[in-house]
């Protein structure tokens, strides 16, 4: 009885109690969502940020200012100038084709447009078109450099580029070449290499017709024409060559047409004399 009495008297006095309290949770931290906000703010770069609204801003207003500067200075074009070392153009002829840009803005006429027109005739290979301050336009034009006449009324190019000019004859004293359309890129390789050949022994190239079928004819200067058919065309050239200067150079104007579509030698058809083809090896 007295340890039980002893044990009460032991144990430790209760907290007093807080009068009115209802709940014994501990009190909560009020949500601020201001306080958040102004928390927020204050972690912001401020100097990036204006940096960056700053150029926003002027990224917008320069179109705008260029845009209001070229409505400015605009001004209708009031002539085309024509440039270029030009032998098949007339350059009056084109300038007044070219009026058709008179009048238009300076700013706004689209260049590419002025070139495609330009480039469609037929003697300019390239156009260049550029703004001259403050209301011309200039062209300077790269004519095409004719190689030979190709077969009827047109040109070939040095590019090898075919074309037919209104007045082919202005290219003057050229080669005439001749063959299907898609094969004159060969044309103009053979006629080189004979070409050449001949220049270097002193005889005249006048021209190099292929034929549908494939057949080859070289004809030279003085007028003379060489057969050199289907097959083996470069081995009959180089014959030819080898017997006409050995045995026909000296007659020339005697001869009319070498036939080089044999084995071992050539055929000549004489101009006055009515011969049997004579061989020569």
């Amino acid at each position: 009885m007295r340890d039980l009495l002893s044990l009460r008297m032991r144990q430790p006095p209760e907290p007093p109690r807080r009068r009115g309290a209802t709940s014994m949770e501990p009190d909560r931290q009020r949500f601020n969502p201001l306080g958040v906000i102004w928390g927020w703010l204050q972690t912001l770069p401020w100097l990036q940020v204006s940096l960056g609204t700053a150029v926003l801003i002027l990224a917008g207003l320069v179109p705008w200012a260029t845009g209001s500067a070229l409505n400015a200075l605009d001004r209708p074009i009031v002539d085309v100038e024509v440039k270029g070392d030009l032998k098949g153009l007339d350059k009056q002829q084109l300038r007044a084709d070219l009026g058709n840009w008179v009048g238009r803005s300076f700013f706004a006429t689209d260049l590419e447009d002025v070139k495609h027109q330009v480039e469609r005739e037929p003697w300019v290979e390239s156009a260049a078109v550029r703004r001259v301050w403050p209301d011309r336009l200039a062209i300077d034009i790269r004519e095409e450099r004719p190689l030979a006449y190709w077969n009827d009324g047109e040109l070939i190019g040095r590019s090898g580029h075919v074309f037919r000019p209104a007045n082919p004859q202005v290219a003057g004293s050229l080669p005439h070449l001749a063959g299907p359309e898609e094969r004159a890129g060969e044309v103009v390789s053979v006629a080189r290499k004979m070409a050449n050949k001949l220049h270097d022994k002193d005889i005249g190239f006048a021209g190099l017709t292929l034929e549908k079928r494939g057949a080859w004819t070289l004809k030279l200067s003085n007028g003379i024409e060489v057969a050199l058919g289907r097959d083996q065309v470069d081995s009959r050239f180089d014959r030819f060559m080898t017997v006409y200067q050995k045995r026909l150079a000296s007659r020339a104007d005697e001869v009319e047409r070498i036939d080089a579509r044999y084995t071992n030698g050539v055929a000549v058809r004489w101009k006055t004399l009515e011969k049997a083809p004579e061989k020569n090896s």
